[in-house]
C-alpha cells in the first residue's frame, strides 16, 4: 500500500516513518514536504496556495494523509485525511465516556480554529457537551521552527504539566499539533490520558484502525 503525507516541517518524515517501521513495515509512505505553505497559509490560504494543495492531493498515488493542522480544512474538504480527525474523535469518545472537559494544548495559533472546529465537530457526534479548554504554548514554536526540537517537547510538556492542575475535570489533553506529539511521552505519568495525533492518523490512513 502507498500512503502520500503532506507536511510543512522536513521533521515529520522521520516521525512518520519511525511509525510506519513498527505498524506497518509493509506500506510505503510517498513524503511532500512544503514548509513554504505553512508559512503562506499564516496570512489565509487564498487561491493559488489551494490549488497547489488539490494538485498535490490529485496527483499523489494512494490515500492521502494531510500532517499539517493549519492546512487541514483545505486539504480535508479536497479529499486528504486531517492528521488531527481520528485524535479529536478519541478525545471526543473519551470526554464523553468521563463526562469530562478537554484541555486542548496548541503552538500555532493559525491551528486553533480549524483544530477547535474540529473537536467541536467531534463533540456533537459523541453527543457530549464538554468545554474546550484551548492552552496557547505560541511562545515555543520558534524553538520547533529552529530545529530544536528536543527542547521545544520539554518545554511543551512542562507548560502542560504546570497549567493542568487548574482544569481537574479534564477528561484527556489533546496536543493539537502533529509536532507536539514528542511532548507526550513526557507526560507519563499524568492521571489524564495524553493524546497525539501521528500513530492515530497513519493507522487510519492506513486502514489498520480498531
Amino acid at each position: 500500500m502507498i500512503l502520500t503525507l503532506l507536511h510543512t516541517s522536513e521533521a515529520h518524515r522521520a516521525t512518520f516513518d519511525a511509525l510506519k517501521a513498527d505498524i506497518a513495515p509493509e506500506a510505503r509512505l510517498n513524503h511532500i514536504v512544503r514548509p513554504d505553505w505553512l508559512a503562506r497559509a499564516q496570512g489565509g490560504i487564498d487561491a493559488r496556495l489551494q490549488a497547489e494543495i488539490a494538485e498535490a492531493v490529485d496527483s499523489a498515488p494512494g490515500a492521502v494523509l494531510c500532517t499539517c493542522t493549519t492546512l487541514g480544512p483545505v486539504a480535508g474538504d479536497l479529499g486528504a485525511i486531517r492528521v488531527d480527525a481520528p485524535m479529536m474523535q478519541e478525545a471526543a469518545r473519551i470526554a464523553a465516556q468521563a463526562g469530562g472537559d478537554i484541555v486542548m494544548a496548541y503552538c500555532l495559533d493559525s491551528t486553533l480554529e480549524p483544530s477547535a472546529a474540529l473537536l467541536d465537530a467531534a463533540l456533537e457526534a459523541q453527543r457530549h457537551k464538554a468545554k474546550v479548554h484551548a492552552l496557547s504554548l505560541a511562545e515555543f514554536w520558534p524553538l520547533f521552527e529552529a530545529g530544536q526540537v528536543g527542547p521545544f517537547h520539554a518545554v511543551v510538556a512542562a507548560a502542560i504539566r504546570e497549567n493542568i492542575e487548574s482544569v481537574p475535570d479534564a477528561a484527556c489533553i489533546v496536543l493539537a499539533q502533529a509536532s507536539m506529539a514528542g511532548a507526550a511521552p513526557l507526560l507519563n505519568g499524568l492521571v489524564t490520558p495524553v493524546l497525539a495525533s501521528p500513530e492515530l492518523a497513519l493507522r487510519v490512513a492506513l486502514g489498520l484502525a480498531n
